[in-house]
């Protein structure tokens, strides 16, 4: 019988009630300390995420007014099924291993496009490294432009 006490207390126990309960009265200051660590973590994941990332407005600015260079991070297939007008294709596995094709361009700015905007920080982080220095992503992706009914090439 002893062991059933036992046993509803370690339950009762991994109650989340209980255990911030306990954390919150019993170590305070560990818990204040999570809580500024957890702030500071967000708040470097919302910059990174947002860091370089351009509108579709600025992309067009970019391209137009400053010979920006679109390369699209996207398979070959979701590339011919329709793509920015005048973007390269250089799917996203690929990239660190094919930034010479992009050497005659590192002057310009290069804008790289995936389809929702995720994949393409790691591919702006590829292309600095690489000695690119101008270097953004399309916040949203192909599916942003999409979503703003703007045209898409089919080849």
């Amino acid at each position: 019988m002893p062991w059933r006490i036992h046993q509803q207390e370690y339950v009762s126990l991994m109650n989340i009630d209980h255990l911030l309960e306990f954390a919150l009265h019993q170590h305070p200051i560990l818990v204040g300390l999570f809580i500024v660590l957890l702030l500071i973590w967000l708040g470097y994941e919302i910059g990174r995420n947002n860091a370089n990332a351009v509108t579709i407005h600025q992309l067009t600015s970019l391209v137009n007014q400053h010979e920006g260079v679109v390369v699209d991070l996207r398979d070959a297939n979701a590339f011919r099924s329709g793509h920015i007008s005048g973007a390269i294709n250089i799917p996203a596995a690929s990239l660190a291993t094919r930034t010479s094709e992009l050497e005659r361009f590192k002057e310009r700015p290069i804008i790289v496009v995936c389809k929702m905007g995720q994949q393409s920080g790691a591919a702006v982080a590829t292309l600095k490294k690489a000695g690119f220095k101008h270097v953004a992503r399309l916040r949203g992706g192909v599916d942003q432009w999409q979503a703003e009914n703007l045209p898409l090439v089919k080849k």
